[in-house]
């Protein structure tokens, strides 16, 4: 497996930081790809690699996104799906939902995602700055 998964963003598609061998993942910036099964496929099967071989390890997981689509917002659940699935299995995994301090519909997106997330820590923040 390769140790990272990096992938530059776009007018239309996050920056995706994936340092696996220290176990810090990252997504950010704006999500409205054409194609969201394009462009999250190859983010979903490095995640599924990384987490199958995570065992009882630890990740800290990212999103700093400033805006989503609703089809991006899907993805984004299948990620929290995947992470929440990991810490089942007895990884232990952060995520971390950063937020501009002016943007109430991403705070409220990020609470209803950490919702979701019980084995799994959820950290609501705001962005510095």
């Amino acid at each position: 497996m390769r140790d990272k998964l990096d992938i530059e963003p776009t007018s239309r598609t996050p920056a995706v930081a994936f340092d696996f061998a220290n176990n810090h993942l990252k997504i950010s910036g704006e999500s409205y790809p054409e194609d969201v099964t394009e462009f999250y496929g190859p983010v979903f099967s490095a995640l599924d690699t990384y987490l199958g071989k995570l065992s009882k390890g630890t990740c800290r997981f990212d999103f700093e996104l400033i805006y989503l689509n609703s089809s991006s917002a899907k993805a984004v659940m299948m990620l929290m799906d995947k992470l929440e699935a990991a810490a089942n299995n007895g990884a232990s995994v952060d995520v971390y939902w950063f937020y501009d301090k002016e943007d109430d519909t991403m705070q409220e997106l990020g609470e209803e995602f950490g919702e979701d997330l019980e084995a799994a820590k959820f950290h609501l923040e705001k962005m510095a700055g």
